[in-house]
């Protein structure tokens, strides 16, 4: 097996045959890396199988701005001790100068070398609970999961309950039901943050269901935006995404009530739209000749083509 090529300035790891698995290294001085986010994956993959935390304990950028030097170490390093007793809400910081780290310079062939590896711990390490360290948590595969689950309704408990089950066992999955819970209320906030006015009076509204979800992902090439409609005693802007479905009928994929017909206010609907729509923008939309409508749709969809 081909594991790399030995040379004088050390290991190139880029030089593996694709049936090996650059996790089964250590971390040794002279290691050879294409770029800097192959060698946190690399110091990742380590670190979760041994069982210990990491974290990127200095850095230094180059003339050009760009990172030149770093230094990733054990999340334990340092002597900060927090002042707090442990109950049962909070633990105290713990950290013992754990001397664990690995030194890595970009060279002038544009390559990472790891210059210095220090490897003994001076605490116990915990490869079973290595998932839950916080830098080997891994929540993006599952976030289109959570969204869709957070949107019908589903009880945070129950998604993860279902994360669990698809992955086989609680091992298997590298987060716990917790930062379900924190990325989801993060989620929520980041959405309504703008919501509200310096009165905290609801401002602009949003709304779609998964029915809309489900017929943009097949109609959703061109999309008609209108903004024609007001309603109630508010005197507010009813405004609604349509698509055309295979029948030639129109389909609703969203809706919004709007304060005013300001670029910032179109801004938000859109965006609000395009979350919920997971990202993915129309190839098309038409509107009425609003100024303030161009605007918001070159900032949300500068890819989509306007008419």
């Amino acid at each position: 097996m081909d594991c790399g090529t030995i040379e004088d300035e050390g290991i190139r790891v880029d030089n593996l045959d694709d049936d090996d698995n650059t996790c089964c290294w250590e971390p040794a001085t002279g290691m050879c890396f294409s770029c800097l986010e192959e060698v946190k994956s690399f110091y990742e993959e380590y670190a979760s199988r041994k069982g210990f935390g990491w974290k990127i304990r200095s850095s230094r950028k180059g003339k050009d701005g760009e990172p030149c030097y770093l230094i990733l170490s054990c999340s334990r390093e340092g002597s900060k001790v927090s002042k707090n007793s442990c109950t049962l809400k909070t633990l105290p910081t713990k950290v013992n100068n754990c001397p664990v780290k690995i030194v890595i310079k970009l060279d002038k062939d544009g390559l990472w070398y790891i210059t210095k590896f220090e490897p003994g711990h001076i605490h116990e390490t915990s490869p079973t609970k290595a998932r839950l360290f916080k830098a080997n948590k891994k929540m993006n595969l599952r976030k289109i999961t959570i969204q869709i689950n957070d949107d019908a309704g589903v009880r945070i408990n129950k998604t993860f309950q279902s994360l669990v089950k698809d992955a086989g066992r609680h091992e298997n999955v590298p987060f716990c039901e917790r930062d379900v819970r924190n990325y989801v209320n993060k989620e929520r906030r980041a959405i309504g943050k703008e919501d509200l006015d310096d009165d905290f009076h609801v401002r602009n509204v949003f709304w779609a269901d998964a029915r809309s979800r489900a017929a943009y992902e097949y109609f959703g090439d061109v999309v008609t935006f209108d903004t024609t409609y007001l309603t109630n005693k508010y005197d507010m802007h009813f405004a609604t995404f349509v698509g055309v479905n295979h029948h030639g009928q129109s389909t609703l994929l969203g809706c919004g009530l709007l304060s005013g017909e300001d670029t910032n206010s179109f801004v938000w609907l859109f965006k609000s739209w395009l979350h919920f729509m997971l990202g993915k923008a129309p190839l098309g939309i038409v509107t009425d000749q609003c100024k303030a409508m161009k605007n918001a749709i070159e900032l949300v969809f500068p890819t989509t083509r306007h008419r």
